[in-house]
C-alpha cells in the first residue's frame, strides 16, 4: 500500500523539477526575440554571456544549498528555493537591459540550482522499497515536461504577448505549489536527527568512511554526463547539417534525441531496480559511447532517426542514474550535500559542453570528430563509475523506507 505522504513528496518534487526545466529553457526561447529587440539587441556573444552567467548561478546554488538542506531541513529549503527563484524569475520580465537580465539570471540560478539536489534527496528518502532508481528517473521526467511547456508556450505566444510573458508565466505555478508544499511536505523530510553521523560537517562526510573515491568518481561522471546533455542539445542540429542533412531533418533529429531521453528515463530506472544501479549505470554510459560513435557514419533514411533516438535513451538517463546512485548510498546527514556537489560539479560540464563543441564547429571538424569526442566523454563516464564499489543503500535510508511501508500497511 502506498503511503499518501510519500506520494505527495514525490509529486511535489516532480513539480518543482518541472519548474526548473521550464526556467532553464525559457532563456533559449526568448533569445531570438531579444536579439531583435531595439533595446537589448543581443549579439551572439552577449547572449552566450547571459546564458553562462545563469548556469554559473545554478552551479553555485547546487553546491551551496545541498549542505543547507542537510542542516536546515529539506522542507524549508525546498519552499524557500521555489519562492526565491519564482520571484527572481518574474523580475527578469522587468529587466531594462542585458546587464540587469544577466544579473537577475545569476541570482535566480542560485535557488534554482538548489531545487534539484533537494528534490532528489527527498525522492530517495520517500521512494518505495526496491523502486528507488525508477523513482529518481521518473522525477527527472519533470525537467523535460517543463522544457517542452516552455518551448510550446514560446512557439505559440511569445510573438503576440512578448518575451516578458514567458518569465511571468513561469512564476505563476508557485502560487499553487508553495502552499501545497507547506501543507503536504512532511516536517521530517530531512531526517538528520536519526543519523548516526549527525553533528558532523556534511561536506566532510563526503570524504570519510570510504566515501572519498566514490565522491570524486561521481563528480567526474556527472561532469561527463552533463557535458553530453548540454553539448548535444546545443549543437546536434548544426553538426547534422554539417553532415549533409537539411535543417528540417536536423531539427527532427533533435526531437528524436529528446524523445529518446524520456524513454530512457522511464526504462533506465526500472532496469537499475532489477539488475542494480552499478551495472546499469556502467552499461548505460558504455552503450551511449557506442551509439555516439555510430553517429559519425552518415546513416541512410530512417535509420539515423532510430540511432539518434537510441542515443538519447542512453545518454540522458546515464546522468540521472548517477544521481540515483548518489542518493542511495550516502547517509542522510550528507545526502543533500552529496547530490548538490555532484550536480554542481556537473554544471561545469554543462558549461563546457557547448563551448568545446562550439570550438569544433568553428574549426570545421565537428563532423565526424564531434561524435568521436562525445563517445570518448561517455566512455570516461563509464570508467569513472567503475571505481565506485558501494551499491547498497545507506542504513538510514533502508530503515526509513521499511518504516514507511509498515506504516502504510
Amino acid at each position: 500500500m502506498t503511503n499518501p505522504s510519500s506520494t505527495w513528496v514525490r509529486w511535489l518534487a516532480w513539480s518543482a523539477v518541472a519548474l526548473e526545466g521550464y526556467d532553464l529553457v525559457v532563456l533559449g526561447v526568448v533569445i531570438p526575440v531579444l536579439r531583435r529587440d531595439p533595446v537589448f539587441a543581443l549579439s551572439p556573444g552577449s547572449a552566450t554571456t547571459v546564458a553562462t552567467i545563469g548556469l554559473l548561478g545554478v552551479m553555485v546554488g547546487a553546491l551551496a544549498v545541498g549542505p543547507v538542506a542537510d542542516v536546515w531541513g529539506r522542507r524549508r529549503t525546498m519552499i524557500v528555493c521555489v519562492v526565491a527563484f519564482s520571484l527572481l524569475g518574474a523580475a527578469c520580465a522587468l529587466a531594462p537591459n542585458a546587464t540587469v537580465l544577466g544579473g537577475l539570471r545569476f541570482l535566480a540560478g542560485v535557488p534554482l540550482g538548489g531545487v534539484l539536489p533537494v528534490a532528489l534527496a527527498m525522492t530517495a528518502e520517500h521512494a518505495p522499497v526496491r523502486r528507488g532508481n525508477s523513482a529518481t528517473t521518473v522525477l527527472m521526467t519533470g525537467y523535460h515536461a517543463g522544457a517542452v511547456l516552455a518551448s510550446l508556450l514560446g512557439a505559440l505566444l511569445v510573438s503576440s504577448l512578448g518575451w516578458q510573458f514567458m518569465f511571468v508565466v513561469g512564476a505563476l505555478p508557485a502560487l499553487v505549489l508553495v502552499p501545497l508544499m507547506a501543507r503536504r511536505l512532511p516536517a521530517d523530510a530531512a531526517p538528520v536527527a536519526r543519523d548516526a553521523t549527525a553533528g558532523r560537517n556534511p561536506v566532510g562526510v563526503l570524504f570519510r568512511s570510504g566515501y572519498g573515491v566514490a565522491t570524486v568518481a561521481f563528480w567526474v561522471a556527472s561532469f561527463m554526463g552533463l557535458l553530453l546533455v548540454y553539448g548535444l542539445n546545443t549543437w546536434l542540429p548544426e553538426i547534422m547539417r554539417l553532415a549533409g542533412y537539411e535543417l528540417t531533418q536536423a531539427l527532427f533529429q533533435l526531437l528524436a534525441l529528446n524523445v529518446g531521453a524520456v524513454i530512457g528515463l522511464l526504462v533506465g530506472g526500472r532496469v537499475a531496480d532489477r539488475v542494480g544501479v552499478r551495472p546499469a549505470t556502467i552499461a548505460w554510459f558504455a552503450v551511449a559511447a557506442v551509439f555516439l560513435a555510430l553517429l559519425s557514419i552518415r546513416l541512410p533514411g530512417a535509420t539515423v532517426y532510430v540511432a539518434i533516438l537510441l542515443t538519447g535513451v542512453f545518454v540522458f538517463s546515464s546522468q540521472v542514474l548517477v544521481y540515483s546512485w548518489v542518493g542511495r548510498i550516502y547517509p542522510a546527514v550528507a545526502r543533500g550535500t552529496a547530490l548538490g556537489s555532484a550536480s554542481g560539479v556537473g554544471r561545469l560540464g554543462a558549461i563546457s559542453g557547448p563551448a568545446f563543441t562550439g570550438a569544433l564547429v568553428a574549426g570545421g571538424v565537428a563532423y565526424p570528430w564531434g561524435f568521436y569526442f562525445f563517445a570518448l566523454v561517455a566512455a570516461l563516464g563509464a570508467i569513472a563509475v567503475v571505481f565506485v564499489r558501494r551499491t547498497e543503500p545507506a542504513d538510514d535510508l533502508a530503515a526509513t523506507a521499511v518504516e514507511r511501508d509498515r506504516a502504510a500497511s
